[in-house]
Parts: structure tokens; sequence; C-alpha cells
């Protein structure tokens, strides 16, 4: 499977950085193919102007060549994974205005839907799984992201994983933290391999 990964952080030096890279890993040790795409070091502009507004009276509207690039990058990927800090219990800015100007009409929804087979939102938040599970915040980001958004473009296998306690200083939470994004790369396709790994 061919994997677009799409990460979203304004430093490298960042354990968002650094799951990704376990998770890459896991989906190359699994036997996929992936491509990742840093949105800051790209370039990318995330703010939406006129040229790639939705037109609901053209499906075959043209939108700029930034975002044309970046639906062509899409279609050459058969899935794909999102990996980003989670805040205000939401996406980043920067990854929501991604969203907002590849998925957009004639593309992602309208007449035509997304191809992909699957979509992984992992996100990395700072507060326990308790905090988010007391005002159900973490079933708020899974309706909005698998239905709200996910669904709604055609992509019926959507998930959203969480990491939680992402500042936690105490010894072996960060090494479970990508211990598990690894685990999520390698068994990306559903796929359960019970295999020993000799994560490193």
């Amino acid at each position: 499977m061919k994997v677009l990964t799409v990460v979203s952080h304004p430093r490298v030096q960042s354990l968002t950085f650094s799951v990704a890279e376990q998770f890459t890993q896991g989906l190359k040790d699994a036997g996929h193919e992936t491509e990742v795409l840093d949105l800051h070091r790209s370039g990318f502009n995330p703010v939406l102007w006129e040229a790639d507004e939705p037109d609901w009276s053209n499906e075959h509207k043209t939108y700029s060549p930034e975002v044309q690039a970046e639906m062509e990058r899409m279609k050459k990927h058969d899935a794909l994974a999102y990996i980003f800090p989670i805040w205000w219990y939401g996406l980043p800015a920067m990854l929501k205005g991604y969203i907002d100007r590849v998925w957009n009409h004639g593309f992602a929804y309208g007449s035509k839907k997304l191809h992909h087979k699957r979509v992984l939102w992992l996100g990395l938040a700072a507060a326990p799984a308790e905090h988010f599970e007391k005002r159900q915040y973490d079933k708020m980001m899974a309706q909005q992201l698998n239905i709200g958004m996910a669904d709604y473009v055609g992509i019926r296998d959507s998930k959203l994983e969480i990491l939680y306690d992402t500042l936690d200083s105490k010894p072996g939470i960060h090494e479970k933290l990508l211990e598990r994004a690894y685990r999520l790369g390698y068994d990306y396709d559903g796929i359960s391999r019970n295999e020993a790994i000799d994560f490193r």
C-alpha cells in the first residue's frame, strides 16, 4: 500500500516528528511505501484565498497551482496518515488549512470523492486520557474527523489514535509512545502482525 504521511509541527526536533519517524518506519517494515509531506518545511500556505474557494456551480474548477500539485500528490497514494499535535482539542491551523484547500469541491466531495482506502489521524496530546474522557473530547474529535470529514469525502475506514501524556517526563513514557507509533505503522493495513519486534 502507498501511504501519504502528512506531518504538521513547527519544529523538526519535536516528539511529533519522532512519532512520524517511527510510524513511517513501521510502514516500511510491514512492506508499505510512504511519502512524508512536512507541511511547514514544504512552504505550504494554509490560507485559503479566492483562487481556492469552492465554486458550487463548477465541478471542474481549476484551483491554484499549489493546490493542484497537492491534489496530484494525493492521487499517487492508496491511503493517508496525518500526524499532528492536538491544540484546542482539534487540528493545528496549518493542517486544517491544508485540508480546507486541498480536500476541495470537485476533488474530495461533490460529484467526485477521494479514492483512498483508509486514513489514520495520529494526534499527540499533552493531557492524560482521563482529561479527554471526562468531557468526551476524544469522542468529539473522532466524530469530527471520522464522520464529519473522512466519511464525507468517501473514506469509510477512518481512525483517530491519540498518544496521551506527551509532556510527561517520567522515564519510559516517550519510549512507549514511540513504540505505539511504530506499531500503528506496522499494522496500518489492519492486519495484526503478532511477531516480536525488536524496537530500537
